[in-house]
């Protein structure tokens, strides 16, 4: 293994990914880092360089800077659905097909919303202290509270650049100054403090909840259990709501894997990689999460009375194709027309909302008026169609909203934290044929 090999960059359009492939034999192991990440200086600390190269000790390492974070380009906002795609196109640079995980903190939110989107390009996980929502909710006691949260949100600003990740997350090394020098080097190099403070805003916004019980990957969750009363709790929920996982506690007092806890992390890790190297590869699943947009006409029988057959054929021709091309241009599919709207398939929720955003746009310039639902779920692929409660889910959402509306589901808005969308809440509604009550909120539009 190359302790530094070059740092190469993957351009999306006007956006940029910088990685580097470490190299070596054994199983693809992708780190995806802390809150922040540098890879000119992720070697520069002995301590973290120690780290890095005992996990790259267990396969072949690949590390990158996601978008919004150092070497990266730093002009998208880092969405849980960027950070998703960031990772797919590590993978499809360095010719990986399936790799192991390795997250901490918030960055298991992205490996674990992977594992369900991508779960044939996902050999296993390994968390440390994982994350799947930090901020408490009604069915979330364990979250931090409010006011807690609006503290850190306020004093991110103040403390970026100094060694805050020592602080709050490494305290056993606070003493070490070396360490606290490269971290608050680290941190002004991997963002300016106004980036820190949102991604602050989007992590505390940020909840992965509902994509649990979704990954089939198997996976290794390590609990700090000295690391004050939230890690342990936060990441005892993660291991509690998968469906393949080994639980192991240690008697750490560090948020992030290389202080105090680093070699019976390691020890756990070194066991997992033995048993992970025996199962056979994963094989390709017809089924994944995804994002689901049912549109309709509003009001098309009498649209069609007033304007003729033949016009209004002219007219669902132009709006089918509008709709199409509206979904190829957020990376994402028209399966079907359903007659007055479109049924589509997008990778990520801010996808699918944005694209029904530009086709309710397309329909109004046509004298159409639409309405819309976005749900995020499970889908049984079956060639170019789909199936799956989620599918019925979206549909009965669609079948709510109001004249140019576009409804969506509470997993909708929990995914698309600092994607800039706002929502109105909607209540809580009883839909035709599922079990549950459903949260339901409007893009706000204006």
């Amino acid at each position: 293994m190359s302790e530094r090999p070059p740092v190469t960059y993957i351009n999306i359009e006007d956006e940029s990914i910088a990685y580097r492939d470490h190299g070596g034999p054994g199983t693809p192991i992708v780190y995806l880092g802390t809150f922040g990440s540098h890879q000119d200086l992720m070697w520069d600390e002995p301590g973290y360089a120690l780290f890095l190269r005992t996990l790259s000790a267990l396969g072949r390492l690949v590390t990158f800077d996601r978008r919004g974070s150092g070497l990266s380009s730093r002009t998208v906002k880092p969405t849980i659905e960027v950070r998703v795609e960031d990772l797919d196109r590590v993978l499809d640079a360095t010719g990986i097909d399936q790799a192991v995980l390795v997250a901490v903190t918030g960055s298991a939110q992205t490996a674990l919303a992977f594992s369900a989107m991508r779960p044939d390009r996902v050999r296993a996980l390994v968390l440390y202290s994982p994350i799947a929502r930090e901020a408490r909710a009604p069915d979330y006691e364990i979250g931090f509270p409010d006011d807690l949260v609006a503290l850190a949100i306020a004093g991110t600003e103040s403390v970026w650049g100094t060694g805050y990740i020592v602080r709050d997350w490494t305290p056993s090394l606070s003493d070490d100054e070396r360490f606290v020098e490269w971290a608050a080097r680290t941190e002004r190099s991997s963002a300016t403090p106004v980036e820190a403070r949102q991604w602050v805003e989007m992590f505390a916004e940020s909840d992965v909840r509902d994509v649990l019980p979704l990954v089939r990957a198997p996976a290794l969750v390590v609990t700090p259990t000295l690391a004050g009363d939230f890690a342990p709790r936060f990441s005892r929920y993660v291991a509690d709501h998968l469906a393949d996982v080994r639980a192991v506690e240690i008697p750490a007092r560090d948020w992030y894997p290389y202080g105090d806890g680093m070699d019976m992390f390691f020890k756990a890790a070194s066991e997992f990689f033995v048993d992970v190297g025996g199962l056979d590869p994963v094989s390709r699943s017809s089924r994944r999460l995804a994002a689901v947009l049912f549109t309709d006409l509003v009001s098309s029988a009498k649209q069609q009375q007033s304007l003729g057959d033949q016009r209004w054929t002219l007219t669902m021709d132009s709006h089918d194709d509008a709709a199409r091309q509206a979904a190829i241009r957020h990376d994402g599919r028209v399966l079907k027309s359903t007659g007055d709207g479109v049924l589509a398939v997008f990778d990520g929720p801010a996808s699918a909302l944005r694209a029904a955003i530009e086709m309710r746009r397309s329909a109004r310039r046509l004298g159409l008026s639409t309405r819309a639902g976005v749900h995020v779920g499970e889908l049984e692929e079956r060639g170019d169609d789909v199936s799956g409660i989620a599918v019925t889910l979206c549909s009965r959402i669609a079948d709510r909203a109001r004249a140019d509306e576009i409804l969506v589901s509470s997993t909708v808005k929990d995914l698309v934290a600092g994607s800039g969308l706002r929502f109105e809440t909607k209540g809580s509604h009883h839909l035709k044929g599922i079990a549950s009550a459903v949260e339901l909120l409007a893009v706000s539009l204006d």
